[in-house]
């Protein structure tokens, strides 16, 4: 049994005492050589189709102004990261990069100040637009700004935070069930293993959905700028 119920989070190996769990971060990149020179697989071809689709829904959220070439590829790339990091560290002895904060806010951060200083460098009047919503009151304008601004510099915390906090809540209810089993009857042993089950599917279906959000609201600020 753990001494802390957090060092399941912890980065550093027992062995050397060093942060080597980082490197799970890169285990996806294990999968991308094998779509190139490998037959494609009904795996594989659920994954391009899986791709195409992202793609199409981030050319749409990003607007006619915004379609570049490879415009959405930081997007769908971006997803597939998190996406893979978050469904490895449903494995046992693979550590979550995705549950903290250094990991999320390394991905969010640099993304809104980018978006951010494009807008401002590049489309100064329309980001000045974004500040106050058409048909607020005079009155009300002062206010909408301090709101409006607030609410663009917490983009990055709440878009880490929320990432973080989910994968967080999933491994520590599975956490908490594992080490009640050798204390538990033999009778209910069965409702924990049904229990853990029904929970990992939850933690899958929460993997994917979080990654969907993560990219899709960073889609939605990228197109804000422009």
């Amino acid at each position: 049994m753990m001494s802390n119920l957090f060092s399941v989070f912890d980065p550093s190996t027992s062995g050397l005492n060093l942060p080597l769990n980082w490197a799970s971060t890169f285990l996806g990149l294990m999968f991308i050589p094998t779509s190139l020179w490998l037959i494609p697989s009904r795996h594989q071809t659920v994954w391009n189709v899986l791709l195409t689709k992202l793609h199409n829904e981030f050319k749409t959220l990003l607007g006619t102004k915004s379609i570049n070439k490879g415009s959405t590829f930081l997007f769908v790339s971006l997803f597939s990261l998190i996406l893979f990091n978050n469904f490895l560290g449903l494995f046992p002895y693979i550590f979550t990069s995705t549950s903290h904060l250094t990991m999320t806010l390394t991905l969010a951060l640099p993304l809104w100040a980018g978006f951010m200083m494009f807008g401002w460098i590049n489309n100064m009047n329309h980001m000045f637009e974004h500040l106050v919503p058409q048909g607020t009151p005079t009155a009300l304008m002062p206010f909408m700004v301090c709101i409006e601004t607030i609410s663009n510099i917490i983009r990055p915390g709440t878009l880490a935070v929320r990432l973080t906090a989910n994968m967080i809540a999933g491994h520590l209810l599975l956490t908490l069930l594992g080490n009640n089993g050798p204390t538990i009857t033999q009778s209910l042993l069965w409702v924990l293993i049904m229990a853990q089950i029904l929970l990992l599917i939850l933690e899958s279906a929460v993997a994917m959905i979080q990654s969907y959000v993560f990219a899709v609201l960073s889609t939605l600020y990228s197109s804000e700028v422009n």
